[in-house]
């Protein structure tokens, strides 16, 4: 690893302020290797994707704000839930306005990492598996990784949201240095 510092932006697919997603990320932001320094972005205030708005005179400020990190940011480091089989619904929207316009958002060539935990078994696999189509479909490379899949979450945070799982805790932190390099091939600094 290179001294080189990366700044990743977190998304958290779910708006709950209990959410194992957004303290997921929070897991992130402690057992990251030094030199991958994080901030996690908030979907509350994006709307619904409206073609009508998405023009430079019309554009909601919290559009502009999201996608604004994104450019800023060297990666993407993204916590997604499960919802019936699939991503959620504020994710898939704030993916929408961030990847506009078509081949030319700021999503584009932009490195990503994803992740997620749930409280069934199998965590967020499948969702997972639709959010890299997702993103593929805005040209951001995932990084190529069976991904960061907690299941039972219930079992592995305690009340206040810390991850306590030590096996969950060593796979993040290795993960995260992989996600450097990941980072570290796209980036020119």
């Amino acid at each position: 690893m290179s001294d080189q510092t990366f700044h990743v932006l977190g998304i958290a697919g779910s708006l709950r302020s209990g959410s194992f997603n957004r303290s997921l990320l929070e897991a992130a932001r402690e057992l990251a290797p030094e030199n991958l320094v994080s901030e996690v972005h908030d979907l509350k205030e994006i709307p619904l994707y409206d073609a009508d708005l998405d023009t430079d005179e019309r554009r909601p400020v919290a559009v502009v704000h999201f996608k604004e990190a994104i450019a800023r940011a060297d990666g993407l480091l993204i916590a997604t839930p499960e919802y019936n089989h699939n991503i959620p619904g504020v994710l898939q929207n704030a993916i929408d306005w961030a990847s506009r316009p078509a081949r030319r958002s700021v999503l584009r060539g932009k490195p990503a990492g994803i992740m997620g935990a749930a409280t069934s078994g199998i965590g967020t696999a499948r969702a997972q598996q639709i959010l890299k189509l997702v993103l593929e479909a805005t040209l951001s490379p995932v990084m190529p990784h069976a991904g960061v899949v907690i299941g039972n979450a219930t079992e592995k945070f305690d009340g206040e949201g810390n991850l306590v799982h030590e096996p969950t805790r060593r796979f993040l932190a290795a993960y995260l240095e992989e996600l450097y390099r990941w980072i570290e091939r796209f980036t020119t600094n």
